[in-house]
């Protein structure tokens, strides 16, 4: 991302240093330590995935899945992602009706669903859960054009038990209620991302 004070040209330098920093890259079948044979065209067996790309990864960058962990919400039994689905179904009612009305404050959100029996969750300062399973915040804060914005809207995050979660939003465009299991360092809610 470039910025005032941040010309392009250095921004692409660093790329293309960041590209030729990883090392050579041997044809498949090669000696090691033989000289590498030009040739007229493209090997057929030169296309194909990078020998640096991790099954799975997102983008196909190095260490994509491991740097990105954080952001995988974690595994739920059978029945605590029935459960928390079963939680998810009541939620998404009051959250379509506060959207039918154009309510989405966090407090009217909040409010609204201790009405179906939940509890606000209670953490002590250093994290530790003091009891109750609701928790109703603003949205997360964004970057646009020279600074964080609070979007209107409410983030809704429900502990159903200790591996499952229901992760819900509501805002001017839309809404949603979903079944997830706990994220390794944030709990019910989505870790933001580093950039």
């Amino acid at each position: 991302m470039s910025g005032p004070g941040r010309p392009t040209s250095v921004l692409v330098l660093v790329a293309v240093l960041t590209l030729t920093a990883c090392g050579d890259l041997h044809a498949s079948g090669a000696t090691p330590g033989a000289t590498p044979s030009r040739s007229a065209g493209p090997s057929p067996s030169a296309a194909g995935a990078s020998p640096y790309v991790e099954p799975g990864a997102g983008d196909g960058a190095p260490h994509y899945n491991e740097n990105n962990g954080h952001r995988r919400p974690g595994e739920m039994s059978p029945a605590h992602a029935k459960d928390a689905e079963r939680e998810a179904d009541r939620i998404r009612p009051v959250l379509e009706r506060l959207w039918k009305r154009r309510t989405w404050d966090p407090a009217t959100v909040r409010e609204a669903l201790l009405r179906l029996g939940y509890e606000e969750e209670r953490v002590t300062r250093d994290g530790k859960r003091l009891g109750g399973t609701l928790t109703v915040t603003e949205m997360s804060s964004r970057w646009k054009d020279d600074g964080y914005v609070t979007p209107e809207g409410a983030r809704v995050a429900l502990r159903v038990h200790d591996d499952a979660c229901v992760t819900a939003f509501i805002q001017k465009t839309n809404f949603a209620a979903v079944a997830n299991g706990p994220y390794p360092e944030s709990g019910c809610f989505a870790p933001p991302f580093a950039h």
